[in-house]
């Protein structure tokens, strides 16, 4: 009994690996898509898109694997709960990759000299926040830190704040028309970041031993 206690207790510890795995490479990219987009270097938008196809079979790998502890050890309590929040979450990483990837490949659309400046200063200013917020995401999914949680959903106003600001930036009409169409684009891009670490950290709440907030998935 106690050797399938410890067989199951490592494949719990392979699933956290992958999660702290995808955590790091979703934070690790989100700089360097901004750094795509504002210097329209496509070198970076081709590793990026070599690191997706990572994150995409890991993926299947993972939700395979914590389908199988379910299945077969019928888990309860904390282990359920682990689980059950490594299912909702590897959709997060997912959708947040493709976005990364969405940010970065705008490099093709236009030059970054047809930027005004204040667009460039709150796009750095929302790229440097939404890495941020992973990165806070992954320290409280590790650490199980319910309080870091709710302070994660604070600072997502900062990042609603900043994409108000860059609407308003793109409805001056200081761009061609293609570029403020793109750029509205990014704007969406980069609070639906902010909102996936969100989500991830209200997983927390309940991986941590509390029931999420009441409420829709901040999409």
């Amino acid at each position: 009994m106690a050797e399938h206690r410890q067989e199951f207790e490592r494949d719990l510890e392979a699933i956290e690996a992958r999660i702290i795995e995808l955590f790091a490479m979703v934070a690790e990219d989100m700089p360097e898509a901004t750094r795509a987009l504002l210097t329209g270097d496509n070198k970076i938008l081709q590793q990026l898109t070599e690191r997706n196809k990572i994150i995409s079979a890991l993926y299947p790998e993972t939700e395979q694997l914590a389908n199988r502890e379910i299945l077969l050890q019928a888990p309860v309590a904390d282990d359920l709960r682990f689980l059950l929040s490594v299912l909702r979450v590897l959709t997060e990483f997912e959708l947040s990759h493709d976005l990364v990837i969405q940010i970065a490949s705008r490099a093709n659309h236009f030059l970054s000299d047809d930027l005004s400046p204040r667009t460039r200063g709150i796009v750095e200013r929302m790229g440097s926040l939404a890495s941020d917020m992973w990165t806070q995401a992954a320290d409280c999914w590790y650490q199980r830190d319910r309080s870091a949680a709710f302070a994660l959903a604070e600072r997502d106003n900062d990042m609603d704040e900043l994409y108000s600001s860059l609407i308003a930036e793109l409805a001056s009409g200081r761009m061609s028309l293609p570029v403020t169409m793109e750029m509205t684009l990014v704007a969406r891009f980069y609070e639906r970041l902010g909102d996936h670490a969100v989500n991830v950290a209200r997983r927390v709440v309940y991986l941590a031993g509390s029931a999420p907030q009441a409420g829709p998935p901040a999409e």
